[in-house]
């Protein structure tokens, strides 16, 4: 895709082009089995999900779980991600949505929590690689925020412009990250989080990719 042209959008994955939410909220509830927590319906999932993600188990337990619950809760939850992401799809047309970003001469990019081993493979088998300049999916511990990564990815992106740079995401972590890189966001109810708490953030919120990506045309105009 070569490089810089004019607008640049920085896809999240998970809940965003990715429809994992079902097999979120079933990894979840197989985490809370572990340590005997009620299960939770998408609906109070949203209302209370938070990063960083012990903070998250916080609001559900009262107290921050240990290091031990962490890593059982942890690994249960990845271990049923896993079995059960083959069952999801890209979001409700994503492939036209890349495609026409593309055909208008700008660029776009993923950055995930996901773990990056996993990421490109997944992201590939869908077919929709080509279209990214830059796939990055998390390296090192699960859990944390995206501020950091954020600002390490558009830095790996030539001639990028922050400033003219869109996230989409469907978590406040998205838009807060783009705050910390200088660039500017746009949040879609579609995935992790109730639109209530995705208001609180003061950013444009959208309940479709579709006018997504028209406020992100506006924004980075």
């Amino acid at each position: 895709m070569g490089t810089h042209r004019d607008a640049h959008i920085v896809w999240d994955w998970n809940g965003t082009l990715f429809h994992d939410v079902d097999a979120v909220i079933g990894a979840t509830n197989a985490a809370f089995v572990e340590l005997g927590l009620q299960s939770l319906t998408l609906e109070r999932y949203r209302e209370l999900y938070c990063v960083p993600v012990p903070k998250f188990y916080e609001r559900l337990m009262g107290r921050l779980p240990t290091e031990a619950e962490w890593e059982l809760m942890d690994a249960t939850f990845h271990r049923y991600y896993t079995e059960h992401r083959v069952r999801c799809a890209l979001a409700e047309g994503v492939a036209e949505l890349l495609t026409g970003w593309s055909s208008a001469g700008r660029s776009q990019s993923i950055l995930s929590m996901y773990g990056h081993e996993d990421l490109v493979p997944l992201v590939r088998g869908f077919g929709i690689e080509s279209h990214f300049l830059r796939v990055d999916g998390r390296t090192g511990p699960s859990g944390g925020g995206k501020s950091e990564h954020m600002v390490r990815h558009l830095g790996a992106l030539t001639g990028v412009d922050p400033a003219r740079t869109v996230v989409i995401g469907d978590a406040a972590d998205d838009a807060l990250a783009a705050r910390h890189a200088g660039a500017r966001a746009v949040l879609y109810t579609g995935g992790s989080h109730s639109r209530a708490s995705l208001e609180a953030v003061g950013v444009p919120v959208v309940d479709t990719l579709a006018e997504a990506v028209e406020e992100a045309e506006r924004l980075a105009a």
